[in-house]
């Protein structure tokens, strides 16, 4: 029998929590057996830099027209459309569809008749325990070899393989790290509106692989993925006590991070994986305390009385950036990581919440709730230059990719009588605002975290 999802804790600090978070409301069982071993093909024509002649501003306002063949049918087929959706869904490619793929030379005057800058050559050979894909990236216009390597895995892996290909089209083509080879912890959600069953889950970038982590037998919200294992933090009801676990996606073990007296929630780790910071419920009010995994010792870094919560650090670990209402309406703050003066960054109208740091350090994204209605925006980590990408009756829980270019965030819609029409889900958008997508899941679903790459 399922127990029910309705936390059991005082009204005070049920209020402080609900406040705090602002709401209103693995790839199979395990990694397949074996990597991906990865071999460089000699080139027929193999360029000696192969430096990137396009940036991603320029592909925003012309995608690049990549051809993508089939690699030959069957399993070849499937990681062609892997590759192409990959792809497509940046909004920075226009794939065009080609045939079976040969692993010489291709046709560079049919190419450019079709369009093409670039094209991919390749092929697959072998099946069941060792699957071998060759491919090769051309640049149709000065008619040369990118890029080459032969990918020896199982066949269970060719989904990663795809995405693992797409990671190197897109480094080589635009000059930064790709993001198509990752994962997303997030919650899915089902059930009736008001009293809807919660469960930690984790997915492919791309919304495949589903696997659901927990029960559902308590209320679990805000995972965050470590930069550095498989670990997820997340805040779980479970036993009627809101508190912060650590879940192992290699052992499926889970483990308690702190036996705090308070509320524990808003995990974040350090990006060396060795701590987590997260808010604790203390006097009326809710301090930040970091954790060290190793030794279980804790640090309490604020002691401001007012509401402080989802804190995050900053790509080297020296400062983090929190939400406060200690100027009187929740806001943004930045601390050095040690503890010490926190200064406030967020100056426009309404409230600010959910901040991310960005992994290239360059921007903090966050939330603000302004006349009613929700916002997803990014500023400078000095507060200037904000910018609102995306808005809505909710949209909120911003998580970077790994190259900081996109944003997972989740977005609600406006339920109606007796909950009906009510509906969650995870969506990304360009930090520029260009290409807001929704992302599929198989139930409804919040609170997206990126795992780092190859993660």
């Amino acid at each position: 029998m399922v127990k029910s999802t309705r936390p059991l804790i005082s009204d005070h600090d049920a209020d402080l929590l609900a406040g705090a978070l602002r709401r209103r409301t693995l790839m199979g069982a395990a990694a397949a057996a074996g990597g991906v071993l990865a071999m460089p093909l000699p080139g027929f024509a193999q360029t000696a830099g192969g430096e990137a002649e396009i940036t991603v501003d320029q592909a925003r306002t012309a995608p690049i027209p990549i051809i993508i063949p089939d690699f030959g049918g069957g399993l070849g087929q499937q990681i062609a459309e892997v590759l192409t959706n990959d792809l497509n869904n940046t909004g920075l490619f226009k794939v065009i569809p080609g045939t079976a793929a040969a692993s010489g030379k291709p046709d560079f005057a049919t190419a450019k008749s079709m369009g093409a800058h670039a094209q991919v050559s390749g092929g697959v050979t072998g099946s069941g325990p060792s699957v071998r894909v060759e491919m090769r990236l051309w640049d149709v216009l000065a008619q040369q070899q990118i890029q080459g390597t032969a990918y020896t895995t199982t066949s269970a892996n060719w989904r990663r393989i795809a995405h693992i290909m797409g990671d190197v089209i897109y480094e080589r083509m635009l000059g930064e790290k790709g993001y198509f080879d990752t994962r997303i912890a997030f919650i899915s959600r089902s059930g009736p509106r008001g009293h809807q069953r919660t469960r930690l889950a984790i997915m492919d970038q791309d919304g495949a692989n589903t696997r659901m982590l927990s029960a559902g037998n308590w209320l679990t919200l805000t995972p965050r993925f470590s930069p550095t294992k498989d670990q997820v933090a997340f805040l779980s009801y479970a036993n009627n006590r809101p508190r912060v676990y650590l879940f192992d996606l290699a052992s499926g073990r889970q483990r308690l991070l702190g036996d705090f007296q308070g509320i524990s929630f808003a995990p974040h780790f350090s990006p060396d994986g060795r701590s987590v910071v997260l808010s604790v419920t203390r006097n009326g009010g809710s301090d930040l305390f970091v954790v060290d995994l190793g030794s279980g010792a804790r640090r309490q870094i604020t002691a401001s009385g007012a509401i402080d919560t989802s804190p995050c650090f900053s790509p080297d670990g020296s400062q983090i950036v929190f939400n406060s209402d200690r100027g009187g309406s929740p806001q943004l703050y930045i601390m050095p990581a040690t503890g010490g003066e926190a200064k406030r960054v967020s100056y426009g109208q309404g409230q600010y919440g959910d901040p991310v740091w960005s992994p290239r350090g360059d921007l903090i994204a966050f939330t603000r709730i302004a006349g009613g209605s929700f916002s997803l925006g990014v500023m400078a980590p000095d507060g200037t230059g904000e910018r609102i990408m995306t808005e809505g009756f909710t949209v909120e829980s911003p998580s970077f990719c790994p190259n900081g270019r996109v944003l997972a965030y989740c977005r609600q819609t406006r339920a109606g009588s007796g909950g009906a029409g009510f509906n969650s889900s995870i969506a990304m958008v360009d930090i520029t605002g260009f290409n807001d997508r929704p992302l599929r899941t198989p139930e409804g679903a919040s609170d997206p975290t990126w795992s780092p790459l190859n993660g």
